[in-house]
């Protein structure tokens, strides 16, 4: 049996332990194959800006207004004191601060083809608006030129949109109806949500 033969073969215990003390170890190249751990990875994935906001104004839709995953962009870089004369405002003046990462125009976007993973799309929104008033400040106005304007901004963040990306558009319809806009877009959204007190505020996937 193997009781009785094992004892028998002293030659094949000493070529066994001989042959495990001479097995090196590689802690270093251990440490190599182990997956990176969720920090390192988490500041990899930050480093990489996939998200862009093409017209991002003051940032007012962000939780993070600095998010390093995205690149905020806008024509305007500006501080400016506008009137505002809404309940409560004693002042009658309120300061808006408009800061992107890079000044461009949603019509003609500086990036290459298929950049991003997601655009944020809010663009101005108002057709009737004093030229210093908070509203037009705060939301943008749009030109005479609106249409073509906005087919062209649909189509430039198609442009830079990856084949798997995804587009998220606002709208509020306060002045212009939202079906007239998506009349202006490549493509139908997959699904949407309305928000706020008057429920005019449209959030829509595309």
């Amino acid at each position: 049996g193997v009781r009785q033969w094992l004892p028998m073969q002293p030659a094949f215990w000493s070529l066994l332990l001989s042959s495990r003390k001479q097995r090196p170890t590689k802690p270093y190249a251990l440490r190599q194959s182990s997956p990176p751990p969720p920090a390192l990875l988490m500041e990899r994935a930050m480093s990489e800006q996939m998200v862009l906001d093409p017209c991002c104004g003051s940032r007012m839709m962000w939780f993070d207004k600095s998010d390093p995953r995205t690149i905020f962009g806008d024509r305007r870089s500006e501080t400016i004191v506008v009137t505002d004369n809404s309940r409560g405002n004693a002042s009658g003046t309120r300061t808006l601060r408009i800061e992107p990462d890079t000044l461009m125009d949603f019509r003609a976007l500086p990036f290459p083809d298929g950049r991003f993973k997601l655009v944020a799309l809010d663009p101005p929104h108002l057709e009737h608006a004093g030229p210093r008033s908070w509203l037009a400040a705060k939301y943008g106005k749009l030109g005479e030129n609106w249409r073509d304007d906005l087919r062209e901004g649909f189509a430039e963040c198609w442009r830079v949109l990856a084949s798997d990306g995804v587009l998220v558009f606002k709208w509020n319809e306060t002045q212009v109806k939202v079906g007239e806009v998506l009349a202006l877009a490549p493509a139908k959204p997959l699904f949407g949500q309305v928000s706020g007190r008057s429920r005019m505020t449209h959030w829509l996937v595309f």
